[in-house]
């Protein structure tokens, strides 16, 4: 597959390494023509910004392949998640369309008018959704064809106090929240990063948010294919919202190449 586009970039790792390491939400870029279809000014942009992207998640996994064993394949998001969010259903089945937050999102964190009454996203569902998900269905096939097993790594962060689009936010905010699924998350997986992340303050699993990414191809289907959701709240490595990064970015890389390496092995 072509490993770099305008919109994602897939960065080889070791052959032999089941492990993806997926970034979706760490972009704050927003190409000039999809710009124009948000309706906020540029200062309450940037203020979006702030809340909705998973700031540095993208130096944590980077730093993390950099420091495992067997280095893991690497697929990053170049484009904010106000272009299109990957991760979402892209239909009726995904639950934040009623906050305006399905693939192409219409609200924003605070639920404010991001894009006006009416307006239609499949243009951008069709030109950025789709082949981000083509690509991503592609390495994990790549990972099944040469190891027989492919183990999705979901990084992301999420802020210390709930945002008001969050439909699950009155529930617990552990320093590590682990996104579970009941068919994709075996318990050794979650197993291995309670025990990476166990020096962060506390892990908990599907408390704000919940499950995890698995190309719709294999969801709920192939077992060959395992996730895990791993969400950072930020004041563990960075100042909120959307301020630099600290100390604790380089202990998260840790702990990550630390899974990184438990599940590699199997």
């Amino acid at each position: 597959m072509n490993n770099v586009s305008s919109a994602f970039e897939y960065l080889p790792g070791s052959p032999d390494s089941p492990v993806v390491l997926h970034v979706p939400h760490s972009s704050r870029t927003i190409p000039a023509d999809v710009r124009e279809t948000i309706t906020l000014d540029d200062a309450a942009l940037e203020r979006e910004l702030d809340h909705i992207t998973d700031s540095h998640t993208a130096r944590i996994a980077s730093a993390a392949a950099a420091r495992g064993s067997l280095t893991p394949w690497r697929f990053v998001n170049r484009l904010s998640r106000l272009v299109v969010d990957p991760e979402r259903f892209p239909d009726e089945r995904e639950e934040m369309l009623s906050v305006g937050m399905g693939a192409v999102y219409t609200r924003t964190t605070h639920r404010e008018e991001l894009r006006p009454a009416g307006h239609d996203g499949r243009p951008l569902v069709e030109r950025y959704f789709h082949p981000y998900a083509a690509a991503m269905t592609e390495a994990v096939r790549e990972r099944l064809a040469a190891v027989g097993r492919a183990v999705i790594v979901d990084v992301h962060s999420y802020p210390t106090a709930p945002l008001p689009y969050e439909l699950h936010g009155d529930g617990p905010r552990p320093p590590i929240c682990l996104g579970h699924d009941g068919f994709h998350t075996p318990a050794d997986l979650l197993a291995e990063a309670e025990k990476a992340f166990a020096d962060f303050g506390g892990t908990g699993v599907n408390s704000p948010f919940q499950g995890t990414y698995v190309p719709l191809e294999y969801y709920g289907k192939d077992p060959r294919v395992s996730a895990l959701m791993i969400e950072i709240r930020r004041d563990v490595y960075m100042s909120e919202p959307g301020g630099p990064a600290g100390p604790g970015l380089d202990a998260l890389a840790d702990a990550l190449a630390q899974l990184v390496d438990a599940v590699g092995r199997g």
